[in-house]
């Protein structure tokens, strides 16, 4: 789901991300509200006054994502549920979890403490809304706390529409799932509406494309996009970790792997090893252990003209969780991990000794398998 993730900061041990994509959103909200919502609603303000208030409501909008997402975290703390964090991308936000809750009752708490959450921001809004009026603030801040009430109410009644992956989506899916035992049959019920839903509001975009409301039918379409790719790839993922669970990294592992001499060119490397075997990465080992790795990034840091002057101890990187992974690992940490960094080959290492490489094109062909022996859907 995510692009370059940017970490902001820590709250209460949650670690806040923002995507790149989310700056898109930044702009958009800033340039509908200083040019749409606030002039339309509260006249006779300057242009500069306009622009500084759709600053401050799109600053208001990154605060009340994050307070919602926070709670979501928070309950899932609770539950034992590992999360990664919590993420900020282009329609909002996510708290990353890196399994299925572990119940249907779970499920639902994680899910409804969000609205729940925002409806209570949007009650905090209200009434500075009121204080503010009575101590007569600034007409363009009230507006702003004003605009910020009436979208967390939104945020509350959009997330609780029954369209997976929204919170109404997920709560509907907690409630198939105590109904007939089923995750994935419920996953995939709730998944339908959330495609569904997607769609429509797609075709209301063009419909406001077509009838003039620019402005609307941009966030229409782009939601509806987003909703229904959401839901189809939520499904997916549930898809990918029912078949890969209970397997390790030892189902894929290839033993011997290429190992290239720490004192050999760069230029020998390219040759005889890159150009040849086609991979990214190799591994360097040493009496036995493993030094090391090089990939074709370091490579691209010395001219090519330069390649025979340099050896590849000299560019070779060390071992880190970004490269590495142990035997046991269950598959889905492999996955997590190669989203995570790029890379999709990754070094298979006990204490210091190199065991083989796991490679994402072999755990797909895993996959694909397993899939058609047992009578499983196919992921696309």
């Amino acid at each position: 789901m995510f692009g370059r993730r940017i970490p902001l900061f820590s709250l209460f041990g949650f670690k806040v991300n923002i995507d790149l994509s989310w700056l898109i959103l930044a702009v958009l909200i800033t340039w509908s509200l200083a040019v749409g919502l606030f002039p339309y609603y509260f006249k006779g303000f300057s242009s500069a006054t306009y622009w500084w208030m759709g600053v401050a409501g799109a600053l208001g909008l990154f605060l009340s994502i994050v307070f919602h997402e926070f709670f979501h975290s928070l309950v899932a703390k609770g539950f034992g549920i590992p999360m990664k964090g919590i993420t900020l991308f282009i329609f909002g936000g996510v708290s990353e979890l890196t399994e299925e809750p572990p119940s249907p009752k779970s499920e639902f708490l994680v899910s409804i403490v969000g609205p729940v959450s925002s409806v209570v921001l949007a009650f905090i809004f209200l009434f500075i809304y009121w204080a503010g009026r009575a101590v007569n603030l600034p007409q363009p801040v009230n507006a702003v706390v004003a605009y910020l009430a009436w979208l967390n109410f939104i945020l509350a009644v959009f997330n609780m529409i029954p369209a997976f992956p929204l919170d109404g989506g997920r709560i509907l899916r907690s409630i198939l799932w105590a109904m007939k035992k089923d995750l994935r049959w419920a996953t995939r019920i709730a998944s339908a509406f959330g495609e569904g839903f997607g769609i429509f509001l797609i075709i209301i975009g063009i419909l406001n494309f077509i009838t003039g409301n620019f402005i609307g039918g941009i966030w229409y379409f782009l939601i509806g996009l987003f909703i229904r790719s959401a839901s189809q790839s939520s499904y997916q993922q549930l898809l990918l970790r029912k078949a890969l669970s209970g397997e390790t990294i030892k189902s894929f592992m290839k033993p011997q792997p290429v190992i290239v001499p720490s004192n050999a060119s760069v230029a020998d490397l390219v040759e005889n090893y890159i150009y040849k075997y086609h991979y990214n990465i190799f591994p360097i080992t040493s009496n036995g252990s493993i030094e090391g790795c090089v990939t074709t990034k370091e490579v691209k840091t010395i001219p090519k003209e330069q390649w025979a002057l340099h050896s590849v101890k000299e560019i070779e990187v060390p071992c880190s969780q970004n490269n590495t992974i142990s035997p046991d690992s269950d598959a889905m940490t492999a996955l997590t991990q190669m989203n995570a960094t790029g890379n999709t080959r990754l070094m298979v290492v006990e204490g210091n000794k190199l065991l083989g490489i796991v490679t994402l094109k072999d755990m797909l062909k895993f996959l694909s398998l397993k899939l058609d022996l047992e009578g499983g859907e196919k992921l696309d």
